[in-house]
C-alpha cells in the first residue's frame, strides 16, 4: 500500500514538473517584436497558420485524427510560428522572401501530412 502512494507522489511531480517547463518554453516562443499589421508576408503565414489549427481540430471533431496525431501536427505548426517570431525578430517584425518560402514550404510538408491522416 505505502509502495503505491509513493508512486503517485512520484508521478505527480513529473507531470507538474512537465507542465513547468512547457510553460517556460511557451513563455520563450514569445515574440520580441510585436507583429507589424498589414504586413503581407507575415499575414499569409498567420492565415496558413490559423487554417491548419482549423483542419486539425476539424479531424478530431469528425474522427478522423486521434490525440496523438493531433499532438503531433500541432506540434509542427507550433515550430513553424516559433520560426516564424525569430525570423521576424531578426527582420523588425518583418519576413523576408526567403524567410516566407522556406516557412510555406514547411506548412505545405504539414498540410500535405494532416490531409493523408484525414483521408486514409
Amino acid at each position: 500500500m505505502k509502495k503505491m502512494s509513493v508512486s503517485r507522489v512520484t508521478m505527480l511531480a513529473v507531470v507538474l514538473s512537465g507542465l513547468m517547463v512547457s510553460e517556460v518554453a511557451l513563455a520563450q516562443a514569445a515574440p520580441a517584436v510585436p507583429p507589424v499589421p498589414d504586413h503581407p508576408r507575415v499575414n499569409e503565414v498567420n492565415q496558413r497558420l490559423d487554417n491548419q489549427q482549423q483542419r486539425i481540430q476539424n479531424g478530431v471533431a469528425d474522427g478522423q485524427l486521434n490525440a496523438k496525431q493531433a499532438a503531433r501536427d500541432e506540434k509542427r505548426d507550433a515550430n513553424i510560428a516559433q520560426r516564424e517570431s525569430a525570423d521576424e525578430a531578426k527582420n523588425g517584425g518583418h519576413l523576408t522572401k526567403r524567410e516566407q518560402r522556406n516557412l510555406n514550404k514547411s506548412l505545405n510538408k504539414n498540410s500535405r501530412k494532416i490531409h493523408k491522416q484525414r483521408h486514409q
